[in-house]
């Protein structure tokens, strides 16, 4: 098969960068002689190679190149919104044509407008988040099926696969306004994982593993992901039945971060201002144990959201989420700042990079300190209520007794109210996933009810 070509992007990334700059102060002339208060204009370059196995055999390879130009005007408090992905003239007048006769037709909103001008980021600079290679599909192809075969081999209880895959992603971006800001990001991303397959019949488990870097080099070897995968499937063989009750339960580390995701859900401005969250006037009070904290990180080097401005220009800091439990700030953009009568917190486009702080050693040391309970290592279903905070999930994962694992359990559900489960969080391991922006390890609450067959 023949090498994807993504040299405009990734050997002429700076070029591209310069190109789409160019393009944007254009757009941004456009609207303020179309009679624009203000303007703002993204400018978007993805290229990107996904390989997909399974039992050996190739299933997809797909190469992607898009484009998005997006162009929004202010008259006065009336925004109006257009986009392109042809950079023909015609149609870029036509785009902020749009834009401007949908901003003169659209009611007024107070809140509407550009971020504050004196927030704009004024120190611009890369966080190493930039490391392309060429985007070749024999390649990727020859580490899909080395990640499966690995897996497959490791023991014949092995008997199928739902395949392996291979992707790539190099992306440019620029964010221009009339503010005069002018702020330009590139982005590479890779991954690759497994998902096998154990057992028989009614007996069969699956399981898998993954991988995903912003510099190809640092993805776990595709042996080692096979391997890993087919360890997962395995573990799960013949799960034994729970009996309902309320127990320990640890979630590990990959799970834990959804319960960070549900907190800065429930702490984020459009939940706020419509009054659909579980922590409405949150800030200031402690919502969790007095030594939690959580740390939002934009200038952490490879970090998955680092960025010196967010994605309306504001520069954006290093600040606490939770200190000693206590709730520092939401998690806002201008538009929800101005609905709440504050200010933003440089999260247009969401968080960061979020440090979840450990107080407890890795994994095995929390199954020594939980002593008895459920590890749950698989969620399903969505179960929890924004407004409510009220958690119920499928999950799946292992019996823990004397501090060790016993056996494999699945088929039960796990509730509670993710007020009181935030509450009774009592240790953070520091066996950190760091496949995510939430850096998070295990995190250990002191009783939910686990309801069995």
């Amino acid at each position: 098969m023949p090498t994807t070509d993504p040299a405009s992007i990734t050997d002429d990334s700076q070029l591209r960068l310069q190109q789409l700059s160019a393009l944007a102060q254009q757009l941004l002339e456009r609207a303020r002689a179309a009679g624009a208060d203000q303007c703002e204009v993204t400018c978007n370059e993805d290229a990107g190679l996904a390989v997909n196995v399974r039992m050996g055999e190739v299933e997809t390879v797909e190469s992607t190149r898009d484009r998005r130009i997006g162009v929004t005007v202010y008259f006065g408090r009336r925004k109006g919104s257009a986009s392109t992905a042809d950079l023909r003239e015609d149609s870029l007048a036509a785009t902020v044509a749009q834009a401007c006769a949908i901003a003169r037709h659209t009611e007024e909103d107070p809140h509407a407008g550009l971020a504050d001008a004196a927030l704009m980021a004024t120190t611009l600079r890369e966080f190493d988040t930039w490391h392309p290679v060429a985007f070749d599909a024999d390649r990727a192809i020859a580490r899909a099926l080395e990640c499966e075969a690995a897996g497959r081999a490791v023991d014949a209880r092995i008997g199928n696969s739902d395949g392996a895959s291979v992707n790539m992603n190099a992306s440019l971006g620029v964010y221009a306004n009339s503010h005069g800001f002018l702020g330009s990001e590139r982005r590479t991303s890779y991954s690759a994982g497994c998902a096998l397959i154990a057992g028989e019949g009614e007996r069969m488990q699956r399981d898998g593993w993954y991988s995903v870097a912003l510099a190809q080099g640092d993805l776990e070897t595709p042996d080692a992901i096979g391997r890993k995968a087919a360890q997962r499937a395995l573990a799960r063989l013949d799960p034994r039945p729970l009996a309902t009750g309320q127990v320990p339960v640890l979630f590990s580390a990959e799970m834990a971060r959804s319960l960070i995701a549900s907190f800065v859900n429930a702490i984020s401005g459009s939940a706020l201002y419509r009054r659909a969250s579980f922590l409405p006037d949150s800030a200031g009070t402690r919502v969790f144990p007095d030594w939690f904290a959580i740390e939002e990180n934009p200038f952490l080097p490879r970090g998955f959201r680092s960025a010196a401005f967010d994605a309306e220009g504001v520069a954006t800091r290093r600040s606490l989420l939770v200190e000693h439990g206590i709730v520092q700030r939401y998690v806002l953009g201008s538009y929800a700042a101005r609905k709440l009568g504050l200010q933003t917190t440089a999260n247009a486009g969401g968080v960061h990079n979020l440090d979840v702080r450990a107080n407890a050693g890795d994994l095995d040391a929390l199954l020594r300190g939980m002593g008895r309970g459920l590890l749950v290592t698989g969620l399903m279903g969505q179960g929890v209520n924004a407004i409510t905070g009220d958690y119920s999930r499928g999950a799946a994962g292992f019996w823990v007794e004397n501090g060790e694992i016993a056996h494999p359990v699945d088929g039960i559900t796990i509730a509670g109210n993710l007020k009181d489960m935030f509450a009774a969080i009592e240790a953070v391991g520091s066996d950190v996933d760091a496949r995510s922006h939430v850096r998070t390890g295990s995190i250990l609450v002191g009783r939910m009810t686990v309801a069995g067959r």
